[in-house]
Formats: C-alpha cells, sequence, structure tokens
C-alpha cells in the first residue's frame, strides 16, 4: 500500500489552444477537469495501474465536493479531512508542441486545528503501509516544517517517507532524511544552493545529499529523463516522445512509476527506468490524465549506470547541458521548434516560444530527434 498526502489539492482545469497570445481573446480548442496536485497525481497513477494505494487530503467548499467527486469517478480511494475554507481550483494552458502554462491558486487557508488533524490523518492511515508520499506546496497556514516533522513522525515508527514538494519546506525537509525524494533538475540546484549547468554537477548534487543522508534521490530531468542515486551507485534512464500533448501530472507519474516498481521489489534501475516509462506514457495524453499499463507498455527506454557525462572536467563539452524549462517534466520531448538567431525578425514572434536557455550538448544517451 502506498499512502499519499497532498496538503493543498486542487480541481485541474486543462485547455488546449492552438496558440497563445498574450492580452488576446483566446478560443480553447479542448478542455477537461482532473483532481489534481502532485500527491493525487501519484495515487491516481497507482490506481490506474492496479498499486494499492489511498489519498489523504483535506477538502472543503463546493470546490473541495467536486474533488471528492472527481476522486469517486476516477476509483481512487481516498480519506478527506474537512477543513473550512474552499480546495483551490488550477488552470493549465496547453499548446499543440507540448508548451504548458500553469496558473495555480495559492490554497485555502489552514487553521492549526486543522493543521494538526491532517498531519494526524496520514500518519494514521500510512500504519503498515509500504510508503507514506508526501508531495506539493503548503497551503497559507502550514508552517514550512510541516514536511520535516512529518518525516521525523515517521522515522520515530518505522514509516518510509517520499517527499516532492518545492520551496522553503524541501530543504528543511530534506535535512530529516526521509528516504526518497523527487526535485526536478532547478529544485535540485536550490537544495544545494548552487547552478547546476552541467550534468556532472547534478550528479555530484545527488550524491552530497544522499551522504548527508537521504537514502535516494531520483531527479526529473525534464525531456533529458531522469537520474536515480543511491547509496549503491546511480543510473540515468530516457525516453523519446514524439507526440505530446500535456506535461501536466508527468513527473508525478514518475514519481508513481519508481515506487511501483520499488514496491514489487525493483531495484534502482528497475524503479528508474518504469519512472520514465510512466512520465513518458503520460506526456502523449490530455491534460492531467494518467497512463494505463496499455499506455505505459507502448514507452521504449533507454538506461545506463555509467553515464559518460559524470566526468568533472568543466572542459568536457559532452557536460554541457540546456536548462530545463519549468513546464518541463521527466520524459517530456523537447519542443520542436527552436530560437531564430539573434537578430532575426521572426525571434520576437515565433509561435511556441520557449523563454530558457538552450545549451549545447545533451545529457547521455538520449537519442537525436528524427
Amino acid at each position: 500500500m502506498i499512502v499519499t498526502l497532498t496538503p493543498n489539492p486542487s480541481v485541474d482545469r486543462t485547455i488546449a489552444f492552438d496558440l497563445i497570445r498574450r492580452g488576446e481573446v483566446q478560443r480553447a480548442t479542448s478542455s477537461r477537469v482532473d483532481p489534481g496536485c502532485k500527491g493525487i497525481n501519484v495515487s491516481r497513477a497507482l490506481q490506474a495501474n492496479r498499486t494499492p494505494t489511498l489519498a489523504v487530503l483535506p477538502a472543503g467548499g463546493p470546490e473541495g465536493h467536486l474533488l471528492t467527486e472527481l476522486l469517486r469517478s476516477a476509483d481512487v480511494p481516498f480519506q478527506t479531512v474537512e477543513i473550512a475554507g474552499a480546495a483551490r481550483m488550477n488552470v493549465a494552458a496547453v499548446e499543440p508542441d507540448g508548451t504548458t502554462t500553469k496558473l495555480n491558486e495559492p490554497g485555502p487557508q489552514m487553521s492549526a486545528a486543522e493543521v494538526s488533524a491532517l498531519f494526524d490523518a496520514a500518519i494514521t492511515a500510512a500504519d503498515g503501509a509500504d510508503w507514506l508520499v508526501a508531495c506539493g506546496s503548503l497551503p497559507p497556514g502550514v508552517p514550512d516544517s510541516f514536511y520535516a516533522e512529518l518525516v521525523l513522525r515517521c522515522a520515530a515508527a518505522d514509516l518510509k517517507v517520499a517527499i516532492d514538494t518545492s520551496g522553503s519546506p524541501f530543504p528543511l525537509a530534506a535535512v530529516a532524511h526521509p528516504q526518497l525524494i523527487k526535485p526536478n533538475h532547478e529544485e535540485l540546484a536550490e537544495l544545494v544552493g548552487r547552478p547546476l549547468p552541467r550534468f556532472g554537477d547534478v550528479v555530484d548534487a545527488a550524491r552530497r545529499l544522499v551522504a548527508d543522508g537521504v537514502e535516494t534521490v531520483v531527479v526529473s530531468l525534464g525531456a533529458d529523463g531522469a537520474l536515480g542515486v543511491d547509496a549503491s551507485g546511480l543510473v540515468w534512464a530516457g525516453a523519446t516522445v514524439d507526440d505530446p500533448l500535456s506535461t501536466v501530472g508527468a513527473g508525478d507519474c514518475l514519481l508513481a512509476g519508481f515506487l511501483h516498481a520499488r514496491v514489487r521489489g525493483g531495484d534502482l534501475e528497475a524503479a528508474v527506468r518504469e519512472g520514465v516509462r510512466w512520465g513518458a506514457a503520460a506526456v502523449r495524453l490530455p491534460g492531467s490524465q494518467v497512463p494505463a499499463p496499455a499506455d505505459i507498455a507502448a514507452v521504449e527506454v533507454t538506461s545506463t549506470n555509467s553515464p559518460s557525462s559524470t566526468a568533472s572536467s568543466p572542459d568536457a563539452p559532452h557536460e554541457r547541458t540546456r536548462r530545463v524549462s519549468h513546464h518541463q517534466r521527466a520524459g517530456h520531448p523537447r519542443p520542436a521548434w527552436r530560437r531564430p538567431p539573434r537578430g532575426d525578425p521572426r525571434a520576437r514572434r515565433a509561435p511556441g516560444r520557449i523563454r530558457s536557455v538552450h545549451r549545447p550538448g545533451r545529457f547521455p544517451g538520449r537519442r537525436p530527434r528524427p
């Protein structure tokens, strides 16, 4: 059993557009509504692939009622803690090349009593479970130390904990030594307090966190796959997706796939490969829809235990990597459009423009796009 805790769940509306132009009326081509946020997405993906799970979450207001109805429709087992505030509603705008723009509400203000009730509900639900997975942002009223305190309480109860969050709660949770953390490229840089422009830097940062007491670090690297590091070594895995539809929730599916493999006895390589397979399958689906077994089986994954770019020399050209866009998650394809050369008049009006900096070189094992 894998129990997930989502302190700040949402109703996710994903709207597809041919092209988004700021300041103009937008005509959508389609839309869908799903129960959302990281922990819920993990439970949805696990349930869709027949891994026992239970989602623990706060719920209040008409949005909270809609959220629970959506979970029932998806056959996801859940346990709610009633709160006075209304659950948030998030919007994701998706373009044909997979570019995703997310508009996230802050969430409801929670009282100290509600926070305590949610904390206790998660600990109680996780009794006897294989993992407690605590994911996502914290709503107003929840202290930044919430996840760290959860890790410490679970350690005392001999419960395994996985943390996937961002911002100031993440380093506090990491120093409490959870069994697993899943940052993306940017979140890992924030955790270690320095930029990570090369793959070797990413490896070194993950190894440092393991040396400091985190049992396993899984880093989602957007189009460049994922890296897993523990005391036994490291593994990189990647997949090519030529037909992306939406990046929403793909990183959550990666985490679900990793844990799915772990509870079945898979080693680090098997778990990272499975996680990348689930994440890549999710990118091929609309909105935050999670992949079913048939979707996952269609994904081809490559992996290695000794990627060449783990060398520490700053002069090695194969170590130079592009920065991963905030909207990308593990298994996502590179957008087909590339920024025109400086001075080219198309640079300011080209559709699908990606604002992150693309550097020469690729992560190890990545196959070129046709």
